[in-house]
């Protein structure tokens, strides 16, 4: 169990506080060979604690899909304590359409993407699986939302090399360190080191925000 032509499934904790959510997106995830459900929590405390038995046991999920609307402890706070306290493990924010500022929130403190609640399913499944490649994820309807308020507005593309300019379109197209790394002949440690200073350059907390900055300021097309 758990394995897919010699591969492990990706591994998936859903974490909203609506009963019915959790069970819509684990009977989906349960159809897929390559994803499983390894646990749920209905609220970010819930969430903390489960993920400290996991963690005890050395089996901590690969992505986290966070409503970011909860009681005791909302999903903005969880992702940014899963972060600290596990970082190999990926977050993906669940938001409506109105909540976009907590997107942005959520971004700040560590998602690695996030997905409007009324997507289908198999962009659900992109999602999680974007996230587990470190890849970025972009809703194209939420993007073009956030565009218009991201941080760090003074900021401009020329305070980065034209080396860092290619590596930001890359990573505004959603490429992972190994991808810029094979795309521009280099190692993929300096890659890492490239979006690092990317990111450092513009003042930006996740590689999510970087994208979302290329689109606004024209160096990629928006969705």
């Amino acid at each position: 169990m758990g394995q897919l032509g010699g591969s492990r499934r990706i591994r998936v904790f859903l974490v909203d506080d609506h009963t019915v959510v959790r069970r819509g997106m684990r009977a989906f995830f349960d159809v897929l060979e390559d994803i499983e459900v390894l646990g749920e929590a209905a609220d970010g405390r819930a969430a903390l604690d489960e993920l400290a038995v996991l963690a005890a046991r050395q089996n901590l999920p690969d992505v986290v899909l966070m409503d970011l609307l909860m009681p005791r402890l909302d999903g903005v706070a969880a992702t940014k304590a899963i972060k600290q306290r596990y970082p190999s493990v990926e977050v993906v924010a669940l938001t409506s359409f109105s909540e976009a500022e907590r997107v942005h929130m959520a971004l700040e403190a560590g998602a690695a993407g996030y997905l409007l609640k009324d997507a289908e399913a198999d962009e659900v499944a992109a999602a999680v699986r974007a996230a587990h490649r470190g890849e970025v994820h972009l809703d194209p309807v939420v993007a073009r939302k956030l565009t218009r308020s991201l941080v760090a507005p003074q900021r401009t593309a020329t305070a980065l090399t034209p080396r860092e300019r290619q590596i930001l379109v890359l990573v505004a197209q959603g490429k992972s360190n190994r991808d810029i790394a094979n795309a521009l002949v280099i190692s993929e440690r300096t890659a890492r080191t490239h979006v690092s200073n990317v990111l450092t350059k513009l003042g930006l907390a996740s590689r999510t925000q970087a994208a979302l900055w290329a689109v606004r300021e024209g160096l990629v097309p928006g969705a």
